[in-house]
């Protein structure tokens, strides 16, 4: 068994995010079964955080063989180094998620390193 595919991992984050009352969308689709997911977070107070998936070295792989686990690759960064960021990667992978979310605070609820 396999990682969950990124659509329905897409899907059922936004979900749970709009659920608890944050906005959160789909800033751009990707592979659908193995795209990378990225996540841009605007905390409502012109500072941002993003966060992409950890390199495997970074983490127990037995222990989170079925989860996605992330790293906070930009905190408290202005919005356009975060799209920057994100443009860098677009032109190196076309196939990444990207997850706009809005959120005051920065635990956004995943598993991170």
């Amino acid at each position: 068994m396999s990682k969950i595919r990124s659509d329905i991992w897409c899907a059922a984050f936004i979900r749970s995010q709009n659920d608890l009352g944050n906005f959160c969308v789909i800033a751009k689709k990707g592979h659908e079964s193995a795209g990378q997911i990225w996540i841009e977070v605007d905390h409502l107070n012109n500072s941002f955080s993003l966060f992409s998936p950890a390199p495997m070295l970074k983490y127990d792989i037995e222990k989170y063989q079925f989860e996605r686990v992330f790293e906070k690759r930009l905190s408290d960064a202005l919005e356009n180094e975060v799209k920057e960021k994100i443009t860098q990667e677009i032109n190196f992978d076309p196939d990444i998620w990207v997850i706009a979310l809005e959120k005051r605070d920065a635990d956004i609820g995943l598993e991170l390193v």
